[in-house]
């Protein structure tokens, strides 16, 4: 979807003016008629009293959804509309300068606005998932999905069939965060040798984590060009950082056959899946990066690998 969020801050930034309609032809009647025939976001109409930036945003947002009719599917289903308004929603509220409370209440006001229609939630809620969710996703934001959650549960009836599956997300989006201690697992060398991450020793104060499937092609490509960084082999061969690389499926064969191919100096182990099991980490998307340090705190959590050279 198109990012047109200069439409918004038109609205923040400049007061609504009244349409000049003394001079109107026929023509631009009929060009007028025929815009308004067309489905567009229900904007609120902001006060013109207010004349802050701040508090025009803050009235955008507050209000945001308020005049969108949830329960019309026609307009449910109609991505310009409904999917470009939800774009432009969040995008107001990861600009940076949203306050968490705003946040917060605005969130909840959508919430509260679909949650009693079928439809409407069925979609949104999947809306919410493709973006704010999915790793591929430009707008891709844990913290901002965390936020979602919690609102909607703090709309959803207590005995509503999903909210063991709302919770389960959340529970998965709190941990391992940047900050927190990465949560401690067992896995199993080559050798069979058993050992967890806790007692993993860690050289340079760094330690790369990294939860793959070789079977998996993106695995395949990150590890390609993990393996033709000379900036990293640089790292691991003077000591400055360890790598640690954890096989999370069932295919004890496929695992092997893959082990000569594994650059020197990496640890490489298997947990014989008890981390998709335990639900310890978030593995929707492989291969899943973290970089931790030597007390094994998060510093970077499910990173791209271009963010982590970066940062090496």
């Amino acid at each position: 979807m198109r990012l047109s969020v200069w439409l918004i801050l038109l609205l923040l930034l400049s007061c609504q003016a009244k349409p000049d309609t003394s001079t109107s032809s026929g023509n631009a009647r009929k060009d007028t008629v025929t815009v308004q025939s067309q489905a567009q976001f229900p904007f609120p109409e902001i006060p013109a009293t207010m004349t802050e930036p701040e508090a025009r945003k803050a009235y955008l947002l507050t209000h945001y959804w308020e005049q969108f009719d949830f329960a019309d599917t026609t307009l449910m289903n109609n991505r310009d509309v409904t999917e470009q308004g939800f774009v432009n929603f969040i995008a107001l509220l990861l600009d940076g300068t949203t306050p968490e409370e705003l946040t917060r209440e605005s969130l909840a006001n959508w919430c509260a606005g679909f949650v009693g229609k079928e439809h409407a939630r069925q979609v949104l809620t999947q809306t919410a998932d493709d973006y704010l969710f999915n790793p591929n996703s430009p707008f891709y934001n844990e913290g901002l999905y965390g936020m979602y959650l919690e609102a909607l549960l703090g709309k959803l009836p207590q005995t509503d069939a999903m909210r063991s599956s709302y919770q389960f997300k959340l529970k998965l989006v709190k941990r391992n965060n940047p900050g927190n201690r990465a949560t401690d697992f067992t896995y199993y060398l080559p050798d069979g040798r058993r050992r967890t991450l806790a007692d993993t020793k860690v050289k340079g104060d760094r330690l790369l984590l990294m939860f793959y499937d070789p079977e998996c092609e993106s695995c395949h490509e990150v590890l390609l060009q993990m393996a033709a960084d000379a900036t990293l082999a640089e790292a691991v061969r003077t000591g400055k950082l360890s790598v640690l690389a954890i096989y999370t499926e069932g295919n004890d064969e496929a695992w092997r056959k893959t082990l000569a191919d594994m650059p020197e100096g990496w640890t490489v182990g298997t947990d014989h899946e008890a981390i998709k099991t335990g639900a310890l980490y978030d593995l929707k998307a492989m291969p899943s990066l973290y970089l931790l340090d030597g007390n094994k705190q998060v510093i970077l959590k499910d990173a791209p690998y271009e963010q982590i050279h970066k940062t090496l």
